[in-house]
């Protein structure tokens, strides 16, 4: 009986064993087709995914491309307007007539209304000087004056050709003629020609206008060689851009003119021409320097004296040499801000005469130099400093014969000579005004006495062109 219950309680437990088992597996089966779907519906929707992804690059290849060919097509149109403008102004140039239009295309102008554009650039400046002179045996000590007003014209005659024109009118209503020159463009190749009246290529300073100097006034070896006002006169100039030496640009200056400067051809009758050669050599020592020299040399001729009994006639020589240089130092980043410009010149003149107290032919030496060196210190404030000397030859008989001065080229006292500093300052208010302040110490043997002179001066421009230097 009891072996009986043990065969039914095996026989229980093995059932119940392989019913849960049964149930396990089918349980297992049934999340395997769950999972196996899963996975089908993940499948499909990433290749629904794909389809879409690639139909939006499809897409934005399709906008790309139309943007390229858009951009390409109005590149063309804006090349050829471009070639056409350019024919244009060709033929233009040219004296060409321009080719007939359809009459749907022809416009008519009246190209009377443009006629202003024929006129020539009109500009006026102003200089105006305030002084102060503290010197022995000179009673006046202040002065005032309007030491000249310019009017400046200039013209382009037509693309090869420009005028230029400073007449300048002093305080006194004297008017002069300072420039008035046409320059053709390219004659040759590389060569300008200029014809009239203007200022010489002798260094740097002497080329520049009054008013648009970094001092008040010109330095002492031009005013004491070529006068107050420097050298210039009527001629012809040739001007050569000659090849590149190495890294350094050159440029020759050829000028022929009339010999009328009164200081080195006083008593030149015959009308020798005078001649001078100037050559300059530039080259950029960095992006933030540069530096410049030049060569001049000017070549004349006087014929009569003035002696002391008679006038005598005898063609002699004047000739006076020089040399500059200059270097400049501007920061490309903060060159608003900061800049340093020294400029330095030397002069030498040997001039052949007849003594006016009638010994006979005698030989004048005398030579000078200035230098100067100034800083932009603020936005439009510039600060300097300038020193010039000059030594003029020694001379018995100069200054016995009011007939035939030769001061100040030369003193009766042995050995002169004369120095000058100049420390200024220069506040540019805009291109248009500008401000200087200056003191000036003098000093010297057998040529005056010390002399200290305070100088005050306002330069303005009206018109175009500003303070131009050329």
């Amino acid at each position: 009986m009891q072996k009986r219950w043990l065969i039914y309680i095996i026989i229980f437990i093995t059932g119940a064993v392989g019913t849960a088992t049964a149930q396990q597996e089918q349980k297992q089966s049934t999340d395997l087709q769950q999972f196996q779907q899963k996975l089908l519906e993940l499948q499909r929707q990433m290749e629904q995914m794909k389809k879409e992804h690639e139909a939006e690059i499809l897409s934005l290849k399709e906008q790309m491309q139309k943007a390229v060919q858009a951009e390409a097509v109005a590149q063309e149109q804006t090349q050829q307007q471009e070639l056409e403008a350019l024919l244009q102004q060709m033929q233009e140039i040219a004296g060409e007539e321009e080719p007939e239009k359809t009459p749907q295309e022809t416009v008519f102008r009246f190209k009377g209304l443009g006629l202003q554009a024929l006129n020539p650039e009109i500009s006026v400046s102003g200089d105006m000087v305030g002084s102060y002179n503290h010197q022995a045996h000179v009673r006046r000590r202040t002065d005032f004056t309007v030491r000249s007003f310019e009017l400046n014209f200039q013209s382009y005659l037509d693309p090869f050709s420009r005028f230029k024109a400073t007449v300048p009118i002093d305080d006194e209503g004297v008017i002069e003629v300072e420039e008035a020159y046409f320059t053709r463009f390219n004659v040759l190749d590389n060569f300008n020609l200029t014809f009239g009246k203007f200022r010489q290529q002798f260094g740097v300073i002497n080329r520049w206008h009054g008013d648009a100097l970094d001092q008040v006034d010109y330095p002492m070896p031009i005013t004491m060689i070529f006068g107050d006002n420097g050298l210039y006169q009527p001629g012809i100039a040739l001007d050569w851009t000659m090849p590149q030496w190495g890294a350094a640009a050159q440029e020759l200056n050829l000028q022929i003119t009339r010999s009328e400067n009164e200081r080195l051809y006083e008593g030149e009758t015959l009308g020798n021409p005078s001649l001078l050669i100037h050559y300059k050599n530039f080259r950029d020592l960095s992006k933030d320097a540069y530096f410049e020299w030049g060569l001049s040399g000017l070549f004349g001729w006087s014929d009569e004296w003035q002696l002391a009994t008679a006038t005598q006639h005898d063609t002699l020589g004047t000739q006076v040499f020089g040399a500059d240089f200059t270097f400049v130092w501007e920061p490309i980043e903060r060159a608003m801000y900061r800049n340093i410009e020294w400029r330095s010149e030397i002069f030498a003149l040997n001039r052949d005469l007849l003594a006016p107290d009638g010994s006979g032919q005698d030989n004048l030496q005398a030579w000078g130099a200035f230098s100067y060196v100034h800083s932009k210190i603020y936005r439009n404030l510039y600060l300097g400093i300038r020193g010039d000397y000059f030594a003029p030859d020694t001379k018995d008989y100069a200054g016995l014969f009011q007939n035939a001065p030769i001061t100040p080229l030369a003193y009766a006292s042995g050995n002169p000579y004369r120095w000058q500093m100049a420390p200024y300052l220069t506040w540019w208010q805009s291109e248009f005004v500008r401000f200087h302040l200056e003191y000036n110490y003098a000093d010297g043997r057998g040529t005056g006495g010390p002399a200290h002179v305070f100088l005050f001066q306002v330069v303005f421009a009206a018109g175009p062109h500003k303070h131009e230097r050329y």
